[in-house]
């Protein structure tokens, strides 16, 4: 791999340790990326254990093959972590899988690779798509879009102050015929256009809104959404899901999922229900408290600093 786009791997022993890994088990590490947390479980792994990576971006999955033909135990998915269930439907491993680890958001080799136009620290492509042979780029969302639909976007996936005055003005930008299909051409527009006095503190401007886009652009929620209930669904009696998230609209969804699955259903109002029966319809448990990385971690590698790993084990 190009020391240029290394990925240092987060929560490394924190996340693999909450699979709670049997040697002989059948595992999931649903986003593969650069295969950190991979090879990890494959370190722990014994003869017969079995790990299965998932991946929608093709450089991702370039790295994955190599890993296949160097280790018989593992094998690569291409495609977006949503499809877990169907997935594991075809290799005749749903209901038996004994762990899904899920590391949430854009890979640091994405970052730092300006041709993935994901950063607005680097001039690229405006395209932003975690698996860039297919779909639609932000530069090309941004010339169909009507404002409304950029504000909507920037407030609820960025939470975005300036929504609005952002949107209109991308959009006159473009209605004047001038660029915007590189990173720099958005990344400045959004720092021209951003008060001094009501910037953030130590964040650059465009922040929110190259978030807010990035999300909508691959449907980064919807997609979570999918693969808690799917990641669930596939695994066995005792199985593990250990989920990583970066920004609080992540870890909101998944600390809900959780807590909704361990809680069970809600009776009708008036309807008795014993706590056995209740039980019944539990059907994952929370194990320990949400962790965040070490001070040690943070130093060496400061994207890690809003990572939250949540746990939970099906019943």
């Amino acid at each position: 791999m190009s020391e240029q786009f290394r990925h240092i791997t987060v929560l490394l022993d924190e996340a693999v340790d909450g699979l709670n890994l049997k040697p002989d088990g059948i595992y999931v590490d649903g986003t593969f990326g650069r295969g950190g947390h991979s090879r990890h479980i494959l370190s722990k792994l014994g003869a017969n254990g079995r790990l299965i990576g998932i991946d929608r971006d093709p450089q991702a999955v370039a790295v994955a093959q190599q890993l296949a033909q160097e280790d018989p135990r593992f094998q690569i998915v291409h495609g977006p972590f949503s499809g877990i269930a169907e997935y594991m439907t075809d290799l005749g491993l749903n209901g038996k899988i004994d762990g899904v680890l899920l590391d949430l958001g854009v890979s640091s080799p994405q970052l730092d690779d300006a041709e993935r136009g994901f950063s607005f620290l680097r001039d690229g492509p405006l395209d932003m798509r975690m698996d860039n042979s297919r779909g639609e780029t932000a530069a090309q969302w941004l010339v169909r879009a009507e404002a409304n639909d950029i504000a909507w976007v920037l407030k609820t996936f960025g939470e975005e102050k300036f929504s609005r005055p952002i949107a209109r003005k991308i959009k006159e930008h473009i209605a004047a015929g001038e660029p915007m299909d590189r990173t720099s051409h958005l990344a400045e527009l959004i720092n021209n256009m951003t008060p001094q006095h009501k910037r953030d503190m130590g964040k650059h401007p465009a922040t929110r809104s190259f978030q807010a886009i990035r999300i909508f652009i691959n449907s980064e929620l919807d997609e979570i959404e999918a693969a808690l209930a799917g990641g669930t669904e596939v695994l066995a009696a005792e199985g593990r899901l250990s989920i990583i998230s970066f920004h609080s609209l992540e870890d909101r969804m998944v600390k809900r999922f959780m807590r909704k699955m361990s809680q069970g259903a809600d009776a009708p109002r008036g309807l008795p229900m014993t706590e056995a029966e209740l039980d019944k319809t539990r059907v994952l448990r929370l194990i320990g408290k949400a962790m965040k990385p070490s001070d040690v971690e943070v130093g060496d590698n400061t994207r890690s600093r809003s990572s939250v790993l949540r746990v939970a084990q099906k019943r």
